[in-house]
């Protein structure tokens, strides 16, 4: 792919889903601005932000897509699925019926997603131990049974933030120059061609 900016080697979209409050607005800010806000009031639609890292010596910019947890908005965020090189499902360790929902997203991205997505589950809050309810066991469990990667993390303490990204996508570029010794003629899969000027910060209205 043909990226608009000569100095990057990928352009990567990726999704954070899972339900309403579980942090994911946080995390977002903790990993693009390093910084954390408690009270966020929850994203309505969907929300941009970019950062540039470095993995396996390639310069990949993220387009990170935060996504509204609520249902009305369901018809407006799965509208962005499409391209998506990688999905973070997110829930709260301490609000089970969250961790409940991760299998609903996920039939949310086998239906509205390409076949090529990565995902990795997330169970956030850790930093709130005292109101745990899902334990670290069931989230390792849920993940071995979804065949995905699983990690905890603080947005808050800025536990396992970076190391969520940088796994991500450390798996979608593998993939894809595994598939590229065979579809040398092929676009590279997971990787999306989005518009030279995204939006910054909140949309809830959809040009897909």
């Amino acid at each position: 792919m043909a990226n608009a900016d000569n100095n990057l080697d990928h352009q990567l979209k990726i999704l954070i889903i899972g339900n309403s409050g579980v942090g994911k607005t946080s995390f977002v800010l903790r990993f693009t601005k390093d910084s954390f806000k408690s009270g966020i009031l929850p994203t309505t639609g969907i929300d941009f932000q970019s950062k540039v890292i470095v993995c396996n010596d390639k310069k990949v910019q993220l387009q990170i897509w935060d996504t509204a947890g609520q249902e009305r908005y369901r018809t407006i965020t799965t509208a962005y699925f499409r391209g998506a090189a990688g999905f973070i499902v997110m829930y709260d360790i301490g609000n089970e019926s969250s961790f409940q929902a991760v299998k609903d997203w996920l039939t949310q991205v086998e239906t509205h997603s390409g076949p090529d997505a990565e995902i990795i589950l997330v169970g956030n809050m850790n930093d709130k131990e005292k109101d745990r309810v899902v334990t670290s066991e069931s989230g390792k469990k849920l993940a071995e049974e979804l065949g995905v990667e699983f990690l905890e993390t603080s947005a808050k303490d800025d536990v396992n933030v970076e190391r969520v990204f940088e796994r991500l996508v450390d798996i979608i570029l593998a993939k894809m120059s595994g598939s590229s010794e065979t579809q040398v003629d092929e676009e590279e899969p997971a990787t999306t061609k989005l518009p030279d000027n995204p939006p910054t910060g909140k949309v809830d209205w959809c040009y897909c």
